[in-house]
């Protein structure tokens, strides 16, 4: 814990904070003596994990209310970030609108894009900046198994979440000799509200099983500074090794477009 402290603190931003993978990720960095400033659009969820945490694990919390899609985004969490000493960002957003790629509008699909990559962008450009003058740090950025090929009904998510993915293997390599780890997280199936709130159906019999939030953030963070990617779940590494290694991209495509549709497609078509 101390060295972990010592290493990625004295505070950590965790973008997407309010409820799901965001808020395990407050409390686990809480609870490794972090101090934390969780970053949401939703104040009311803030605020209560806010108080749960300080009063829990007695750290500093200053939570921001952001919408990570606005085009002042990075000026906003400057003017109130700028004089801390952040030592981990965390970015957990991954917004996906399931439907058909044309089903959406085209301000749906910008916001997507600004939420799920502009922001991300903005963000471990100005926290990496800062990390690489100190020498050490690290950053984290949510990804999914949906960015290992393109998966109907969630067309646009899952390339922003490749878009995400690559983008943290390439820093990994670059921020090294700076003593700045990168890790991408490719998460499956993970039992958050807004993967419940969707209601998918039930399930292939054969697919991974769902994981729950606080066992992705544990894995997350101990595959932090060891390795440029971190698929979370065994279950969900056998599967991406299988799919990526025996099936062809066609077959791979074929086969995740086939499970998300009959998750969704009935009411989102």
């Amino acid at each position: 814990m101390s060295a972990f402290k010592e290493k990625y603190g004295p505070w950590a931003v965790i973008a997407g904070a309010s409820e799901g993978l965001g808020a395990a990720f407050t409390r686990a960095l809480a609870q490794r003596g972090l101090n934390v400033i969780p970053v949401a659009r939703r104040s009311d969820l803030l605020e209560i994990l806010s108080n749960e945490v300080r009063q829990e694990y007695g750290v500093q919390v200053k939570p921001l209310v952001l919408d990570l899609a606005s085009s002042d985004v990075l000026e906003q969490i400057s003017k109130e970030t700028d004089d801390l000493e952040v030592g981990l960002m965390v970015y957990n957003v991954g917004l996906s609108l399931i439907g058909t790629f044309l089903h959406r509008t085209i301000e749906d699909h910008e916001t997507i894009l600004n939420t799920n990559c502009r922001t991300q962008l903005l963000f471990t450009h100005h926290y990496g900046l800062k990390m690489k003058e100190r020498g050490k740090g690290g950053i984290i950025i949510l990804s999914s198994l949906a960015g290992f090929q393109g998966t109907a009904m969630v067309a646009h998510y899952a390339a922003t979440k490749a878009y995400n993915r690559v983008l943290a293997e390439g820093l990994w390599d670059e921020l090294k000799p700076y003593g700045v780890d990168v890790l991408s997280a490719c998460a499956g199936a993970t039992a958050t509200p807004n993967y419940l709130n969707s209601e998918p159906k039930k399930l292939n019999p054969m697919a991974p099983p769902v994981m729950s939030a606080q066992s992705v953030v544990e894995e997350s963070l101990k595959a932090l500074g060891k390795k440029p990617i971190h698929i979370t779940g065994f279950w969900n590494r056998i599967a991406s090794f299988f799919m990526h290694r025996l099936f062809s991209r066609k077959g791979a495509v074929s086969t995740f477009s086939k499970s998300t549709r009959e998750m969704y497609e009935e009411d989102y078509g």
